[in-house]
C-alpha cells in the first residue's frame, strides 16, 4: 500500500499526515515513510534538517519527498536573529547561547581538511551571517568589522583570477564571533540596515536534507529550494557531507530544486568517514595522496560496488552561491547521471581556496556520465580527478570561468564530446587516454605529466582495480574539434602533441629500439612519448595545429568573431565560419573507429558495454552521414547566431 503523507505550515506533528491532518515539519513525515510512500510538502519555509529515516526498495519503489505543485517549499539551514544590539555605529551584535546550535555550532567549527590551502595562519568558520539573502564575509577580528577598509589576506589574494569576486561590495559587510563556554558573540556590521527590522539569518544547521545513516537507498527529492547550510570542507579523503546528499547510498533522484548558499558544497554524491576523514590533517604521518589510495582499498572491502552504491540521477536543478562545489563526490558517484543542471557562481566569495574547489568536483567517477549542463562563472567548472573511467562529459556549455575543465591522474578511456569551452583556460589535461571529439575550445589547454602518483584503474564498468599507472601524459584521441584563439596569448590547439607518436604500433616499435640500445624496462616506456590520435580538427584565431596531423582545415589568420552572448535567461553563440567549412566533413565516430587506450587496455564503450556511437549533436539531433566539425551539425560558413541555452 502506498502512503502519501502531506506536510504543512498549519498543520502539527501530532497529526495523522493527510491532507486534511498535515505534519507541521518534514522531519515528521520522514520518521513514518516507507518504501513506495511520497510525502507531498506544500508551501512555507521550514527550518530544519531533514534526516531519511528509511529509504527504498528499488527504483520502483522509492521514497518521494515532493514539493506540492505551484507551491514554493524552502528548507533552510538557518534561523533568523533577532534581538540585535547597536554597539557602535553600523556594527550590531547579538549574543546566542550555545544550546541554541545543539552538537554542531557552526562558529565555532573551523573550515579544515585534507588539500585545503588557504587561508593561512587565521582560521574561516562554517557560520555565515545573511542580510535579506546576502551572505557576510568573516572578519579576522572585531577591528576589521568596525572598519570594512580594511583588507585581509583572504580578500586581497586573488588578483590574477579571471573572474572577479562576484560582488566587491558585497566584501565590506563582515561579521566576526566570538565563542565561549555557554555563549556565542556574533558581530556584524549592517551598514545602515536594521538588523531588528530586516531579515537577518544565521546558520544554525550542517545540512538541509541529509541522512545520518549510511544506505538510505532509493530516495527522491523533487521541487524544493534549499539555503543556508554550514557544511564543512568535503576533501576525496574526508566525510563529504553537502546541503543535500545521499551519504553513501544508492538509486538517488535529486530534481527540479533550486540549492544555494552552503558554504561548502552544495549536493554530495560522496564518500563517509568510515573509508578516511582527513587522516593528513589530523595524523600528518603519509601525503593526503596515500590516504585517498587507501581509501579506495578500504572502500571496496566496504561494499564499495555497482549493486550497492551510485547509480545517482542529477538532473534539472540550479546550483549558485557555493563556497567550495556544486557537486561533490568520491567514490559514491559512481555510475551517475548528472544532466541539465545549470552551475554558477560557485567559489566566488573567495573566503578560502583548496584544491578541491570546482562547479563539479568528482574522483573515481566510473562510468558517470555529466551532460547538457550549463556552467559558468566558477572558479572552476568540471575537475574529473582521479579514476574517470568510462566518464563521459558531453554537451555541456562552460563559459567566463577561471578553467572549464580540469582532467587528473586518470588512464581513461573518458570521453569528452560535443562540449562548449568558451573560457580562454579552456582545458586542463592533467591525464591519458582521453578521447576529444567535436568540442569548440576556444582557450588554451595545459598538458602534464604526473609521475610521481600512481593511480588506480579498472577492470571495465566494475569498481574491482584491475592495476595502477603513472600517468605519462598524451594516448588522447583529438577529432573534429574547432579550435578558436584570440583570447589569450598561451597556445590554444593541438602544436602541444607534437612530442607524439601517431599510434600504438610506432610507439611500441620506438620503446622497443630503445631497448635494443639500452635494455631496461619502466624507463623505457618513460621515454617515449605516448601517441596523439588528431583528425579532422579546424583552426582559426591563431590556433596551431598538431605537426604531423593529416586531414584538417587550418586557417590560423581568419577571425571568428567567437563570442558567447548572455541575454537574460537565454545564452547565444556567435560565431562566423570561412567559405570552405562546409565542404569539410567527416564520418561520426564509434567505438570501433577510436583506438583502445594503452594502459587500462581499454575500448571506448556505453556503460553498459555496448558499442558508443557518436552521432547525435550539441541539440540532440541525430546525424545520418558526414557532418562538419564542432558539436553543432548545423553551423555554417558565413556568420552564425545559435541560441546554446534557455
Amino acid at each position: 500500500m502506498i502512503n502519501v503523507y502531506h506536510v504543512s505550515k498549519s498543520g502539527s506533528n501530532r497529526n495523522n499526515g493527510t491532507e486534511a491532518q498535515p505534519f507541521y515539519t518534514i522531519s515528521a513525515a520522514a520518521e513514518v515513510a516507507r518504501a513506495g510512500d511520497i510525502i507531498v510538502v506544500h508551501e512555507g519555509e521550514y527550518r530544519e534538517w531533514v534526516k531519511p529515516k528509511e529509504g527504498g526498495l528499488s527504483h520502483r519503489r522509492r521514497i518521494t519527498y515532493l514539493a506540492a505543485k505551484g507551491e514554493k517549499v524552502v528548507i533552510k539551514g538557518s534561523e533568523r536573529i533577532l534581538g540585535w544590539e547597536n554597539l557602535e555605529g553600523t556594527v550590531w551584535r547579538v549574543v546566542v547561547p550555545n544550546e541554541f546550535f545543539g552538537d554542531h555550532n557552526p562558529y565555532k567549527e573551523k573550515i579544515i581538511g585534507d588539500w585545503l590551502v588557504y587561508p593561512v595562519g587565521r582560521s574561516v568558520h562554517l557560520g555565515d551571517v545573511y542580510l535579506d539573502g546576502m551572505s557576510f564575509y568573516e572578519a579576522e577580528n572585531l577591528d576589521a568589522v568596525k572598519n570594512p577598509t580594511i583588507q585581509t589576506e583572504i580578500l586581497d589574494n586573488w588578483t590574477e583570477e579571471i573572474v572577479p569576486v562576484k560582488n566587491p561590495n558585497q566584501t565590506k559587510y563582515r561579521w566576526f564571533a566570538e565563542v565561549d563556554r555557554e555563549c556565542t558573540t556574533i558581530y556584524a556590521n549592517f551598514h545602515g540596515a536594521d538588523p531588528n527590522e530586516s531579515l537577518v539569518e544565521i546558520n544554525v544547521r550542517k545540512c538541509c536534507f541529509y541522512p545520518e545513516r549510511t544506505g538510505i537507498d532509493y530516495i527522491t527529492v523533487q521541487g524544493f529550494e534549499m539555503a543556508h547550510a554550514a557544511t564543512p570542507w568535503t576533501p576525496p579523503t574526508g566525510d563529504q557531507p553537502g546541503l543535500i546528499g545521499a551519504n553513501w547510498s544508492k538509486g538517488w533522484i535529486i530534481e527540479n530544486n533550486i540549492f544555494h548558499d552552503s558554504k561548502c558544497s552544495a549536493v554530495s554524491i560522496g564518500k563517509e568517514a568510515s573509508t578516511g576523514d582527513n587522516f593528513r590533517t589530523f595524523r600528518k604521518d603519509k601525503p593526503g595522496y596515500q590516504y585517498q589510495l587507501e581509501s579506495v582499498f578500504t572502500a571496496h572491502q566496504a561494499g564499495w560496488s555497482k549493486e550497492k552504491i551510485g547509480s545517482h540521477i542529477i538532473r534539472n536543478n540550479v546550483i549558485y552561491d557555493c563556497g567550495q562545489n556544486g557537486i561533490v563526490g568520491h567514490l559514491g558517484c559512481i555510475f551517475s547521471k548528472i544532466y541539465n543542471n545549470h552551475i554558477y557562481n560557485i567559489a566566488l566569495k573567495r573566503e578560502f581556496y583548496g584544491h578541491e574547489i570546482a562547479g563539479i568536483k568528482l574522483h573515481a567517477a566510473i562510468d558517470v556520465q555529466i551532460h547538457n549542463n550549463h556552467i559558468h562563472d566558477c572558479s572552476l567548472g568540471l575537475w574529473l580527478d582521479w579514476q574517470a573511467q568510462g566518464t563521459r562529459v558531453s554537451k555541456n556549455l562552460f563559459h567566463n570561468n577561471n578553467r572549464d575543465f580540469f582532467i587528473e591522474v586518470t588512464h581513461g578511456p573518458a570521453v569528452v564530446d560535443h562540449n562548449i569551452f568558451a573560457s580562454k583556460y579552456a582545458i586542463d589535461n592533467h591525464a591519458q587516454g582521453t578521447a576529444y571529439i567535436r568540442n569548440i575550445i576556444a582557450g588554451k589547454m595545459i598538458i602534464k605529466k604526473m609521475l610521481n602518483r600512481a593511480t588506480p584503474y579498472h577492470f571495465p564498468h566494475t569498481t574491482d582495480v584491475a592495476g595502477y599507472a603513472m600517468v605519462y601524459a598524451y594516448d588522447d584521441r583529438i577529432y573534429q574539434n574547432i579550435f578558436i584563439g584570440g583570447q589569450t596569448d598561451d597556445l590554444v590547439g593541438t602544436a602541444m602533441f607534437d612530442p607524439c607518436t601517431v599510434s600504438l604500433e610506432e610507439y611500441i616499435e620506438k620503446v622497443d629500439a630503445a631497448n635494443r640500445e639500452r635494455p631496461g624496462d619502466l624507463n623505457l616506456f618513460e621515454s617515449v612519448e605516448q601517441p596523439a590520435y588528431v583528425e579532422d580538427n579546424c583552426y582559426f584565431n591563431g590556433a596551431k595545429a598538431f605537426a604531423r596531423e593529416e586531414e584538417l582545415l587550418n586557417a590560423p589568420e581568419f577571425d571568428t568573431g567567437f563570442a558567447i552572448e548572455v541575454a537574460g535567461d537565454e545564452v547565444y553563440l556567435t560565431i562566423e565560419l570561412p567559405e570552405n567549412f562546409e565542404t569539410f566533413v567527416s564520418w561520426c565516430h564509434y567505438s570501433g573507429s577510436i583506438p583502445r587506450v594503452r594502459i587500462v587496455n581499454a575500448d571506448f564503450e556505453s556503460p553498459d558495454g555496448s558499442a558508443l556511437v557518436l552521432d547525435r549533436d550539441y541539440f540532440e539531433y541525430c546525424i545520418k552521414d558526414k557532418a562538419v566539425s564542432g558539436p553543432i551539425s548545423s553551423l555554417e560558413s558565413g556568420k552564425n547566431k545559435v541560441k546554446v541555452w534557455g
